[in-house]
């Protein structure tokens, strides 16, 4: 049970949040603003659990800095695919552009985003700066450097580029994508996260480890294995949005289908 639960509490949440957040992004426009400003109180949550969890080395305290770093995470997902933190460029890319014109718009066109990631970055970081529980950061990381994995695979090329995940009011980043079989950073990419986290698994293991950071580490090495995961969804003929199926119905409603 010391791996199982941490297991599975990892999983229900990936599984159940990414859901959520794509039901509520289907929501009417004018239901946004509320969803962001909920997803913002919930920000809030999460720093103040952060900040005040950072001594707390139980078990209950690695479960409480990791479910709070997922919360201060939401909130840049939120912000992103409700379109209120995106970039000064709401437009696709100019057609026929040259590379260096291409990278500078596919910048411009999630640099708000990009900016807000770097100094929750540094606000995590500060929270937690000492303490002995780095679960909440460990949390935090995860997610920024393999989304930023995942981006730079994106703009690159992949087989798929996900954009039946994309809303409406966002369909214009697609063009920002590139779509093919492979791109050279993607090895690169999954081997170096494959082995982090095969050394987040051997120290899980490690029969001298505490409770509270057996939890911790299980914790981060299911949701970088997640992120693994991931990755692989954007290169494998695979559908992988069947798995949210239930959070994509939103949009259905909206257009009455």
């Amino acid at each position: 049970m010391a791996y199982l639960l941490p297991i599975g509490f990892t999983l229900l949440v990936w599984w159940f949040s990414t859901g959520a957040i794509m039901l509520l992004n289907g929501l009417p426009r004018g239901t946004h603003l509320w969803s962001f400003a909920g997803s913002t109180v919930l920000l809030g949550a999460g720093l103040i659990g952060l900040w005040a969890s950072g001594g707390d080395t139980s078990v209950a305290g690695a479960y409480c800095a990791f479910s709070c770093g997922l919360l201060v995470w939401a909130w840049h997902e939120v912000s992103l695919l409700l379109g209120f933190v995106t970039g000064p460029r709401v437009v696709a890319s100019p057609p026929g552009c040259s590379a260096w014109r291409h990278l500078v718009c596919a910048v411009q066109a999630i640099l708000y985003h990009e900016i807000a990631l770097v100094v929750m970055l540094a606000v995590v970081l500060g929270l937690t700066w000492h303490a002995p529980n780095q679960v909440g950061a460990w949390t935090f990381l995860v997610l920024w450097s393999m989304r930023l994995s995942a981006k730079l695979n994106l703009f690159l090329g992949v087989r798929n580029v996900g954009e039946g995940f994309l809303p409406d009011h966002l369909q214009y980043l697609q063009t920002y994508f590139r779509r093919r079989r492979m791109n050279l950073l993607f090895p690169l990419s999954i081997s170096v996260a494959s082995a982090l986290a095969a050394v987040l698994w051997r120290d899980a293991f490690a029969v001298t480890i505490s409770p509270f950071e057996r939890t911790g580490l299980v914790l981060t090495a299911t949701l970088l294995s997640l992120a693994v995961l991931e990755h692989w969804f954007m290169v494998l003929p695979l559908n992988s949005a069947a798995l949210w199926n239930w959070g994509l119905k939103s949009r259905a409603w909206l257009r009455g289908t």
